[in-house]
């Protein structure tokens, strides 16, 4: 089991938070997703270790951006 947390910027609403727990939901191994709106805290847990380009990616897809 591997945990990784990221800062997602522009989410204002629930709406938003499960648009990102979805579209990162959908990345093989992921089996958790817990996005935290107020704070933007995003963590990820997964069977393998996830690379973060796919986390961007999926957030990007969500249409928001993943803090540097």
């Amino acid at each position: 089991m591997a945990t990784s947390t990221y800062t997602v910027t522009g989410m204002t609403c629930g709406h938003c938070a499960g648009s990102v727990q979805k579209e990162i939901g959908k990345i093989d191994g992921v089996t958790n997703v817990d996005v935290d709106l107020a704070s933007g805290r995003v963590q990820v847990e997964s069977t393998a270790p996830v690379a973060d380009a796919d986390v961007v990616a999926a957030v990007d897809e969500a249409g928001y951006q993943v803090a540097s």
